[in-house]
């Protein structure tokens, strides 16, 4: 019996093993595309609705006409989480410019082809690394700024990000957090960031490059409810250092501590008070069944 994930590519659906796209493909040839990384907790596909608003947004900002409507996209989301038999899953949904020549033209491409992806969770620094916090450098490698290819459009065209994970192995830690044009922190390599001083809470705006985050929305929101002042400003290399807290949120990563950037021990080196309850507060909401879209 053949256990292969089904992938969903226009409309069909294949074993993981033969789901393939053209070599001439925009997407392969130029990263010419979107895409949106989503999971489902206990049956119920977290805030699906507000990723696929996100996932029309930049392919409205590239010009890329989506073949599905938005209540299409989120039926086949279902259905291929159905396929697989899946209540908890990592879903990669994306949208490629189609097939077209070697040339850069778009009008050249025929018609978007559309990829959904299903697994079992995936989750980026689990385990021992959530619990203790990860290391992490700022790295060399600048946030694309808003006026090129920002990360505000989540494209397929990554190698921003990809550049700066590497920067992160080769200095053997866990993560790299990227500064935007003017030196100001941005995000993490695919995670948006925060930090925590005097009991109040901060992030990165949009204006340094950094991803309008769905889990990062939460948070916010989360931290408001909470009691906590959520502030959106500029923040510096030196306020980074000298924060009482830094944690990292994503869709993968969901909420994770940092306790070390560029040899300096962030706070007292373990994840602090608001890190960890906000930690367990997004746990329980991704398991109360009320922030998304059921499968069945």
């Amino acid at each position: 019996m053949n256990n292969e994930p089904l992938v969903y590519i226009d409309g069909e659906y294949y074993p993981k093993s033969e789901a393939k796209v053209s070599v001439y493909d925009h997407g392969f040839l130029y990263g010419d595309g979107v895409f949106e990384g989503i999971r489902a907790y206990n049956g119920v596909v977290f805030k699906l609705k507000e990723h696929l608003k996100r996932l029309y947004n930049s392919a409205k900002t590239i010009m890329l006409n989506i073949p599905l409507s938005m209540e299409e996209m989120e039926k086949a989301v279902i259905e291929t989480l159905k396929k697989n038999n899946l209540k908890d899953a990592y879903i990669r949904l994306i949208v490629t410019r189609g097939v077209g020549d070697l040339g850069l033209d778009p009008r050249k491409c025929g018609k978007p082809s559309v990829i959904i992806i299903a697994e079992p969770m995936l989750t980026l620094h689990g385990g021992e690394l959530k619990e203790k916090g990860i290391r992490a450098i700022i790295t060399w490698v600048r946030r694309d700024p808003i006026d090129a290819t920002s990360h505000e459009v989540k494209t397929l065209n990554y190698m921003n990000s990809i550049l700066a994970k590497l920067e992160a192995n080769n200095a053997g830690v866990d993560e790299a957090i990227c500064l935007d044009t003017k030196g100001h922190v941005s995000e993490g390599a695919a995670e948006n960031l925060f930090i925590v001083k005097d009991g109040k809470v901060y992030t990165p705006p949009m204006t340094t490059g950094a991803l309008a985050g769905i889990t990062r929305n939460v948070i916010i929101d989360l931290a408001r409810k909470l009691g906590y002042e959520v502030y959106e400003k500029n923040i510096t290399p030196v306020e980074l250092f000298n924060a009482d807290e830094v944690f990292l949120t994503g869709t993968a990563a969901e909420v994770v501590p940092v306790r070390e950037i560029n040899g300096r021990t962030i706070g007292d080196g373990k994840p602090g008070p608001v890190t960890k309850r906000l930690q367990e507060e997004f746990a329980k909401l991704t398991r109360s069944g009320t922030e998304g879209t059921r499968i069945e």
